[in-house]
C-alpha cells in the first residue's frame, strides 16, 4: 500500500503508526536510504492494502477512524490529505486494511499464469520481497525467484522440476505467503520471531522450474508444438502423466553427478514424457538456470519439492556433512515423512549440491497416491510439509 510522505517523518514514526516492523518498511522503499526521507512522494507500507469506503452523512474521518479502530493520521496519509477537512469535499474515503490472511490460493491447478498472477500480488502486497528472473524456459517462459530477507544463511527452496508435480507449486507459494504474513504480524515462527528470521535468512524460492511442463500437463499443447510433443508422448493426447520439459527431458536427471550412469541405464533413450536424461548434462535451459543460480549465490541448505511417498532423500555419495542427519531427524520429527539416506539413484539436483558444496540438501516426496497428486490432498500436505518449511528457516 502506498501513502503520500510527509515532511519531518521518518521510517521509524511510519512503523510505529501502522504496527510493521521498521526493516520491513525500510526494505519495502528501495529510494530511502539510511532512513532519510529528504523528499515528496510516496512511501510503501507493506502487509496493508487500501479499499474504497463512502462516508455516511453523519460520519467525519474521526468517527469513520474510530469504528475501525483506525488511526486518524493513517487515513490522512493514505489518501494524501494533510487536514481532515479535506475529506469532507469528497465523501469516498480509501482506508488501509492490515492483511489478515493469504492473498493467493494454493490449492488450484496451478500453473505459470497463475503463477504469475500470485507473484504480481504479493509484490504489491509485500514490497520487501525481491522479485527476479533466473533463466528461461524452453519455449521463453520466465523462471521466476522470490528473496525474503538479507540474513547470513542462505536457504533455498523450488518446486514443479517434474510437470505433472504442480501441486508442489501451489504448496510451496502457500507456504511463502504464510511466512509473510507472519512478518508483517511479527509472529512466533518454531519459537522464533518472524522478524529475527529475516534478520538471520535469506530464503530464495524458485516456485516453477518446469513451467512449460506444468502448463503441457494441466492445459495441453501449444498449438506450434503440438505435433512434436504427442510424438514424445507416445502419440497420446493425455499429458497427465507427463515429467519432462518440452524438450522431452528430465530435469531431475540433468545435473553433473555421475550423469553418465543415469544415462546409460535409463529408458528411454530419446526425447520422453519422462526419464530421458539428456544427450548431455545441463544441456537444458531450465536446468542451467539452477545450476547457474546455486553457483551464484552458494546456499547453505537447499530444498526440492517433488511428489509423492512421504518420505524424503538426504545423502549422497557420503558426501553429505555431518549435519545433514541432525536436520533430517529433525524433518522427520515434525512432519511424520521418512527419512532415506541413499537410493540408488544420480544426477539429480539435491545430488550434484551436496557433492558440488558437501552442504545439507534434500529431496521432498510430498504426498501419497499416482502422480498428478489430487487437489483434494493440498490441506494434509501442507500441514505436513509446512513444519519442515519451517524448520529450515529456524533451525
Amino acid at each position: 500500500m502506498e501513502i503520500s510522505q510527509q515532511n519531518g517523518k521518518t521510517l521509524l514514526d511510519y512503523s510505529c503508526l501502522f504496527q510493521i516492523p521498521l526493516e520491513l518498511i525500510r526494505d519495502s522503499n528501495e529510494q530511502v536510504l539510511d532512513g532519510k526521507l529528504e523528499f515528496e512522494g510516496k512511501i510503501n507500507i507493506p502487509g496493508y492494502t487500501a479499499f474504497p469506503c463512502h462516508l455516511k452523512r453523519e460520519e467525519n474521518l474521526k468517527t469513520a477512524a474510530a469504528c475501525r479502530q483506525l488511526d486518524t493520521e493513517m487515513i490522512l496519509l493514505l489518501n494524501g490529505w494533510r487536514q481532515e477537512k479535506e475529506a469532507r469535499r469528497n465523501n469516498i474515503v480509501l482506508l488501509p486494511y492490515k492483511l489478515t490472511a493469504p492473498i493467493l490460493i494454493g490449492s488450484t491447478e496451478y500453473c505459470s499464469i497463475t503463477l504469475e498472477r500470485d507473484l504480481s500480488a504479493i509484490k504489491e502486497a509485500y514490497p520487501f520481497v525481491r522479485l527476479s528472473t533466473i533463466g528461461k524456459s524452453v519455449l521463453g517462459k520466465p523462471i521466476w525467484e522470490l528473496k525474503i530477507g538479507s540474513g547470513k544463511k542462505k536457504v533455498h527452496f523450488n518446486a514443479s522440476f517434474h510437470a505433472n508435480e504442480w501441486i508442489t507449486s501451489g504448496i510451496l507459494m502457500e507456504l511463502v505467503n504464510m511466512y509473510l504474513l507472519s512478518l508483517t504480524h511479527n509472529n512466533q515462527i518454531a519459537g522464533k520471531s518472524a522478524l529475527s528470521i529475516y534478520n538471520s535468512v535469506e530464503l530464495s524460492i524458485v516456485p516453477m522450474v518446469n513451467p512449460d511442463g506444468v502448463d503441457l500437463v494441466l492445459h495441453g499443447p501449444p498449438k506450434d508444438n503440438e505435433a512434436i510433443l504427442i510424438s514424445m508422448n507416445n502419440g497420446r493426447k493425455d499429458f497427465s502423466g507427463w515429467k519432462a520439459n518440452c524438450n522431452g527431458v528430465d530435469l531431475n536427471n540433468q545435473f553433473p553427478a555421475n550423469w553418465e550412469i543415469e544415462k546409460e541405464r535409463k529408458e528411454p533413450k530419446s526425447p520422453s514424457s519422462r526419464d530421458f536424461p539428456g544427450t548431455a548434462p545441463l544441456s537444458e535451459p531450465e536446468a542451467i538456470a539452477m545450476a547457474s543460480h546455486v553457483l551464484k549465490n552458494e546456499f547453505d541448505l537447499v530444498v526440492a519439492f517433488h511428489t509423492q511417498g512421504e518420505e524424503f532423500y538426504w545423502g549422497y555419495g557420503g558426501k553429505e556433512p555431518a549435519e545433514s542427519a541432525a536436520i533430517a531427524e529433525a524433518f522427520a520429527k515434525v512432519s511424520g515423512y521418512k527419512p532415506v539416506r541413499t537410493i540408488d539413484s544420480h544426477a539429480g539436483f539435491k545430488d550434484w549440491f551436496i557433492q558440488e558444496y558437501g552442504k545439507a540438501g534434500f529431496t521432498i516426496e510430498l504426498g501419497k497416491g499416482i502422480n498428478p497428486l489430487p487437489l483434494s490432498l493440498f490441506n494434509k500436505i501442507y500441514k505436513d510439509v509446512s513444519s519442515i518449511f519451517i524448520t529450515a528457516l529456524a533451525e
